[in-house]
């Protein structure tokens, strides 16, 4: 009898990575589609393209040129600026936005809470970030091509998307942890706003030997000719990167715990 016992099935392996990626690919796809997104790359795609087209005219008609860094600083600072309320809201409602149906996408489908903070969080980075990145690429191209590059330093412009892209990744976790312990839009959008404005206040009032993302933005132009100072932007990229990670971990543990 033991012998023509058939053997027991093996037991299926289970993917713990599969809902995660799950997650991440639709909300990615969500994210792409969505019409603030694309009010975003339409408004900052236009702005970059219009503000190269009108120095490359001032250059060439009116003799009036402006050197490669300073056009770069001026569309980055712009770019980050313009995009700040853009980036909030884009960021702030990708958990709190889908309250109605968290019960059956994650209670009801064997996806963690982690995983989906996780996949929604790292989907939102690699949207804002990486159309900023392709951005500043095209607009640094375009000054190169284009524009005097006079003293622009390769590294210095690495440094200087460095320091903006850490200082993207910040707004952006703050937008997705305040979306996942708020209950709606609204709230998370306003409570993003006071937070960011109010810490980068409090900052701006340190002493000047403590970075802060003010000053940080206000000295790109030198960080682009490859003036700067190692040791106060490593400091900036690792703070703004600490407490990217400190936001996230109280966005995790905090949505873990709330009520859906």
């Amino acid at each position: 009898m033991d012998a023509t016992a058939s053997a027991p099935a093996p037991s299926p392996r289970v993917n713990h990575f599969l809902p995660y990626a799950a997650v991440f690919q639709a909300d990615l796809k969500q994210t792409l589609s969505s019409w603030i997104y694309r009010l975003w790359a339409f408004l900052s795609v236009s702005a970059t393209a219009g503000y190269v087209v009108y120095r490359f005219g001032a250059k060439h008609e009116a003799g009036i040129i402006q050197h490669a860094p300073h056009l770069l600083n001026d569309l980055v600072t712009w770019i980050l600026w313009g995009s700040v309320t853009l980036v909030i809201v884009l960021t702030a409602g990708s958990i709190c936005g889908e309250r109605g149906t968290l019960a059956d996408s994650i209670l009801s489908r064997g996806i963690s809470r982690y995983q989906y903070f996780l996949g929604k969080w790292h989907a939102r980075l690699v949207v804002v970030l990486g159309t900023f990145l392709v951005l500043a690429t095209v607009a640094l191209v375009a000054s190169l091509l284009l524009l005097d590059s006079g003293t622009l330093s390769i590294m210095g412009c690495l440094v200087a998307l460095g320091v903006v892209t850490s200082l993207l990744v910040m707004i952006v976790t703050c937008g997705v942890t305040v979306s996942a312990l708020a209950n709606t839009t609204v709230v998370a959008i306003t409570v993003v706003w006071m937070a960011l404005y109010g810490v980068g206040f409090l900052l701006s009032l340190l002493p000047a030997n403590y970075p802060a993302p003010d000053r940080a933005l206000r000295t790109l132009p030198d960080v682009l000719i490859g003036i700067y100072d190692l040791h106060v932007i490593s400091r900036l990229i690792s703070g703004a990167l600490s407490v990217s990670l400190l936001m996230a971990l109280v966005g995790m543990v905090g949505f873990s715990r709330k009520d859906v």
